[in-house]
């Protein structure tokens, strides 16, 4: 009888044993998924010049479909922006200005908004008359995609889908230096 109780002791320290090891192993499973996890939110991908310009797909307020791909030769700038942001309504006229004089020579803004409020949206492009493609992107999937965080950002992408430019922050687009570095852009 004592073997037997040696033996069923012996048995049960086996699967406890077992046990913990397995449950050892999830754990340790589970904290390398979450470390990956965290390492992968920290270190997350911010689109830089010399980039290949994240592909994306929008429709504009004029009903237009709207990718990075589909400019064909012509230079894109690419301005992230809100309603709500004090910066972006001051660079606003610049950029409606600079549009406007550099379009003929193959230059394209794409505004996309982030404003999660359509009719806020609405109300801002009726009160400033804004003139160049504009599409609104609430669940902020775009910027996302290119790592941008704050706004406005701008980001100046060649006809070959390559960041040749990258702004942040509000900037005056009529200034002579920047128009003569987006011409020059326009040259390479």
């Amino acid at each position: 009888m004592a073997g037997g109780i040696q033996y069923d002791y012996k048995l049960s320290m086996t699967q406890t044993s077992l046990t913990d090891r397995i449950l050892q192993l999830a754990i340790a499973v589970l904290l390398g998924a979450f470390a990956w996890v965290i390492y992968l939110s920290i270190h997350e991908h911010v689109v830089q010049v010399d980039d290949t310009a994240p592909d994306f797909s929008i429709t504009a307020e004029n009903g237009r479909t709207i990718t990075r791909s589909n400019f064909g030769g012509k230079l894109l700038v690419l301005n992230f922006w809100a309603s709500y942001c004090q910066p972006c309504i001051e660079e606003l006229p610049s950029l409606d200005q600079f549009q406007r004089a550099l379009a003929d020579q193959g230059v394209v803004v794409l505004g996309v908004s982030i404003d999660k409020d359509a009719k806020a949206y609405q109300q801002f492009l009726r009160r400033y008359d804004v003139s160049f493609l504009t599409a609104r992107d609430p669940d902020n999937k775009i910027n996302a995609e290119y790592g941008t965080f704050k706004i406005p950002e701008t980001y100046l992408i060649n006809r070959d889908g390559k960041v040749v430019g990258k702004i942040i922050s509000s900037t005056n687009w009529t200034d002579e230096r920047m128009v003569s570095y987006v011409k020059s852009l326009l040259q390479g």
